[in-house]
């Protein structure tokens, strides 16, 4: 292994560390501070776009100029990979809890299969199929559907959580398009751009309240610069240096150090068999990711 490799393979599990976060920034900022899921992702978003479009202006201000077409494309992006997902995904971890949540975006890798079928005609074949069943029979067992009681009080929040992994999914396959004619970092900017600005009808003089705590702008800082910009820049600079089918394997770690974070610091639990369920969707974004470099190879 090279150092370039080595240091690509460190720069994607940090990346992930850091996605790991998020559902205690939002618990603490949701529960501790008041601040609604809503106001929550704008404010992500928002203070992401002021971060990333300052330091492009001042790095890289002529690689901002896209043609009307592009502003469109970006537009979407926006919607779907910012607005949708930022909210979603929020509101998932508020209605459930972090380590829940975290597990069922990792549906993503199997709905963006799903994607790939209906869109593009791609085959699902055994291999496909396998990791399918690992990643939806995974969902059962993390949602407690066995449980019809368990089930019925929980709903919404696990079809956000599900939710979250379509909306990531499309965030996916609407990157990788992105990529073919645009940077990391110009894709990340406008789509934060676009993001912000779709949150930002939603919004309500109540959401902001919580901001007068000087403390609250800590965190919100933090979740800014960590998770949200850190952490797209590290993977990104990941995915300069290792194969995507390898950085998407390692990513899957992030579920894990969610789940471990909110039993350390939220005193949050899973059951033997969402524990069980959980490993399944992992194993099934593994072996999907895995197929796909065989493929390839």
């Amino acid at each position: 292994m090279t150092r370039s490799s080595t240091r690509g393979y460190a720069f994607v599990i940090l990346a992930a560390c850091l996605w790991g976060t998020l559902g205690l920034f939002f618990r603490v900022l949701h529960n501790t501070y008041g601040l609604p899921a809503l106001t929550l992702a704008f404010l992500r978003a928002g203070l992401g776009t002021v971060i990333a479009l300052g330091a492009m202006l001042i790095i890289q201000p002529r690689a901002l100029r896209l043609p009307r077409r592009a502003l469109a494309f970006f537009a979407l992006y926006g919607l779907i990979g910012i607005a949708a997902f930022y909210w979603v995904y929020a509101q998932a971890i508020l209605l459930t809890n972090v380590a829940t949540a975290a597990v069922l975006l990792y549906t993503a890798p199997a709905f963006v299969t799903l994607i790939a079928w209906r869109a593009w005609g791609e085959p699902i074949d055994r291999h496909k199929m396998i990791a399918l069943t690992l990643a939806f029979g995974g969902c059962v067992l993390v949602a407690d559907a066995y449980d019809p009681t368990q089930l019925s009080l929980n709903l919404v929040g696990i079809a956000l959580g599900i939710g979250a992994g379509f909306a990531y999914a499309l965030y996916t396959v609407l990157g990788k398009i992105a990529m073919r004619q645009y940077s990391p970092s110009v894709a990340l900017t406008y789509e934060l751009i676009f993001g912000t600005f779709f949150l930002l009808p939603l919004q309500t003089a109540d959401g902001f309240a919580p901001l007068a705590q000087p403390v609250t702008w800590i965190f919100l800082v933090g979740l800014a610069l960590g998770p949200t910009l850190g952490a797209a820049w590290l993977f990104n600079a990941g995915l300069q240096r290792v194969p995507a089918s390898n950085a998407s394997i390692i990513a899957t770690i992030e579920p894990v150090v969610a789940s471990v974070l909110a039993f350390v610091l939220l005193n949050e639990r899973l059951e033997i068999l969402q524990i069980l369920g959980g490993g399944m969707v992992i194993a099934g974004a593994i072996y999907l990711s895995a197929g796909q470099k065989k493929s390839a190879s």
